[in-house]
């Protein structure tokens, strides 16, 4: 098939920060950062013959030893003078390079390092008035930009180079809330088609070498992200055109669920393990069965979910109905199945089994209350407030979060500083997010990036309509928290270009916003008075509709930009 896909391409370039001398004619180069790309090598003279190791390392061992043995190239030099080495046939992605095998090290000007990924537009930025979230930011901004190369998402560039749909689904509403990946996934979804079987089974990556590991969450990538890519961009023929292929697959998953439940499945030549959460902290069990049990059968109540609206959109009106029995069905054996009464909790009570049920409509809406009281309970004593999650866990809570106007407690849990949590990987210099949450095996890498669509959804408001996609519709609808006094964002959508900025001073709010050409905007904040410019609402030319709410005030906006003062309502957080 014909590529569909930007090319690759060069993106930044730069130089190694330091070089140490390590064993006898071996040195260190610590680039400064971990990047994905290639690396140019001007040589010192060398002597005809002479074989050059160049090895490579994401991170150095604790004692601040290089990791030899990760991967490596090698030169035989001519010795001729002015000896240059770039491995153009093959990507790298470290931080540290150690050349061995050469009297004097190279000037630090003499190495170059190429930033490559694919040539997808660039242009979402956000920033706010706390520098820990800042950082947070950036680091997932930039591993996504590491991970996104060759017409698909790599699970981590150095290792295993895989499509993981688990990865994929966990980053997938933040990498294309960030960039413009329509053609990536386009791509990308192909070869999941690709990679189905006649019996309508499913890999855990696409494309598919060899029996990697994964589970439904992993499987199901070809429902969930074609939905989100259709929402994101508007482009209705994925789902089109993959919607028999979605229908297959749930046709493999109907034959290993017994009584109503999603049970687990043989492991084949081209799939292994049946995984619920992956990559939790220590001290969470996450091959217990109770566990795997309910976030496998609610990732199955969000695919009837998203099948039924993508059944809508194709105008499959019976089949949308049978998805929705079906999604309901299931919700109530989730329920029944695995909720404790006593406790107000779910399976093992961890973050993801207390979550799963609220976020897919299982828990019944009159208990709702006490199991997040007790959600939140359990984080404060028993993982003494931390995110305490895995790849599948930060994307549920983070959609439940903003869904629910929980900002506050994903604020919380963000700003610890001690394991585990983003900052305990700044502050213990990462650059790029990690596999797992103490540093094992990758620093590169695609687990915990889905927290990234939370700084646009929740503390900047921007949600895109489902029922409007690619932003012909937006909701804003901006949480404010405590210890942030004020947000920029803007992102590029297939509109145009979205802007929002707040500030907030006592009790009053500034929101300046900017909707491009061909899309409207239901602004929603918690305040009372508000006028635009100076002007009162009703004599604002793009303000279409003004109301009142529980929350606060609801408005109507067509394109243009405008700036808002506002007062807020008694019984809405000030700072």
């Amino acid at each position: 098939t014909p590529q569909m896909v930007e090319l690759n391409r060069i993106k930044e370039n730069f130089h190694p920060v330091t070089v140490q001398p390590a064993e006898e004619h071996a040195w260190i180069f610590d680039m400064g950062t971990n990047f994905t790309g290639w690396t140019r090598i001007a040589f010192p003279q060398l002597q005809p013959g002479q074989k050059v190791r160049i090895s490579y390392c994401d991170f150095l061992n604790a004692d601040g030893s290089f990791r030899d043995g990760a991967y490596e190239d090698y030169y035989i030099a001519s010795g001729k003078p002015n000896e240059v080495f770039i491995n153009k046939f093959n990507y790298k992605a470290y931080r540290y390079l150690k050349l061995s095998n050469v009297e004097a090290a190279p000037a630090l000007s003499d190495i170059t390092a190429y930033l490559i990924h694919t040539d997808y537009s660039d242009n979402a930025s956000f920033s706010c008035s706390d520098e820990d979230l800042n950082a947070i930011y950036n680091m997932i901004h930039y591993t996504l930009r590491c991970l996104t190369l060759g017409g698909y998402m790599v699970d981590c560039p150095q290792i295993e180079r895989l499509g993981y749909g688990g990865d994929g689904n966990a980053s997938t509403q933040t990498v294309q809330t960030l960039f413009n990946m329509a053609p990536t996934y386009a791509n990308w979804i192909e070869a999941w088609a690709d990679c189905m079987r006649e019996d309508g089974g499913m890999p855990h990556t696409a494309p598919n070498p060899y029996t990697a590991g994964g589970g439904p969450y992993w499987c199901g990538f070809i429902i969930t992200a074609s939905w989100t890519t259709y929402v994101n961009y508007g482009d209705v023929r994925l789902l089109e055109r993959y919607y028999p292929y979605m229908q297959k697959w749930l046709g493999y998953v109907a034959q290993h669920t017994h009584e109503g439940l999603l049970k687990p499945w043989p492991n084949t030549d081209y799939r292994g393990w049946y995984l619920g959460d992956w990559a939790t902290p220590s001290g969470i069990n996450q091959t217990d069965p109770l566990s795997i049990d309910l976030v496998d059968n609610c990732y199955l109540s969000y695919c009837f979910q998203t099948m039924a609206k993508i059944a809508a959109v194709l105008n499959k009106e019976s089949d949308k109905a049978a998805y929705m029995d079906q999604a309901r069905s299931l919700n109530k054996l989730i329920h029944k199945t695995f909720y404790d009464e006593e406790q107000h909790g779910y399976s093992t009570q961890t973050q993801i089994d207390m979550v799963y049920p609220m976020l897919v409509g299982a828990t019944p809406a009159e208990i709702c209350p006490m199991v997040e009281t007790s959600l939140k309970e359990i984080t404060a004593e028993r993982f003494k407030g931390h995110l305490a999650t895995g790849l599948v866990g930060i994307p549920v809570i983070t959609e439940w979060a903003v869904k629910n106007n929980q900002a506050e407690f994903i604020y919380s849990m963000l700003k610890k500083r001690d394991y585990p949590g983003y900052l305990y990987m700044i502050d213990n210099g990462a650059t790029t997010t990690w596999e797992h949450w103490n540093g094992e095996r990758s620093h590169i890498h695609n687990c915990y990036n889905a927290i990234g669509s939370w700084f646009y959804q929740a503390l900047a408001g921007i949600q895109p309509d489902e029922t409007h996609p690619a932003y012909e519709g937006i909701t804003i609808r901006p949480q404010f928290v405590e210890g942030i006094s004020w947000v920029k964002a803007k992102k590029d959508t297939p509109y145009g270009q979205l802007g929002v900025e707040w500030e907030k001073n006592a009790d009053a709010l500034t929101i300046s916003v900017q909707i491009p050409v061909g899309s409207h905007v239901t602004l929603c904040l918690p305040v009372k008075q508000m006028t635009e410019n100076g002007q009162p609402l009703d004599e604002v030319a793009g303000v279409k509709m003004v109301r009142s709410t529980d929350e606060g005030l609801e408005i109507k906006l067509s394109h243009g930009s405008y700036c808002f003062n506002a007062t807020f309502r008694d019984d809405t957080y000030k700072p």
